[in-house]
């Protein structure tokens, strides 16, 4: 992630909207019951609002839990029209979404060769 927060070794969107006002028991039930996931296996699991332009991240870091909210101003994050109810990402796709950077389009070019 950045800043305060570690890297987790994991990073999952949640596909489908939540309600915003839910907080930390409320997201965590989500993860366990419709992501299937346990909350406090230090991933990171990323829930957005229905119209877009908000996220929330949950993530357990050995202490405690971490609630994270970012809010756009103008328009809305790029979110994956997945038939699972949850999605990977890796860590450049997490600073492409954040940057509100359309990620499903990008992808990291691959090494160059070099030969003389």
């Amino acid at each position: 992630m950045s800043g305060l927060i570690e890297s987790p070794a994991q990073i999952w969107l949640a596909v489908e909207p939540v309600d915003m006002r839910r907080g930390i028991d409320g997201l965590s039930a989500i993860v366990q019951q419709r992501l299937g996931y346990a909350p406090c296996a230090g991933a990171a699991f990323i829930f957005r609002n229905r119209a877009g332009n908000r996220l929330k991240v949950l993530l357990w870091d050995g202490n405690g839990v971490w609630l994270c909210q970012r809010r756009l101003h103008r328009g809305s994050f790029t979110w994956p029209k997945a038939s699972e109810t949850v999605f990977a990402l890796s860590q450049a796709q997490w600073q492409w979404l954040i940057a509100g950077v359309d990620w499903q389009r990008l992808s990291a070019s691959s090494s160059a060769d070099w030969q003389v």
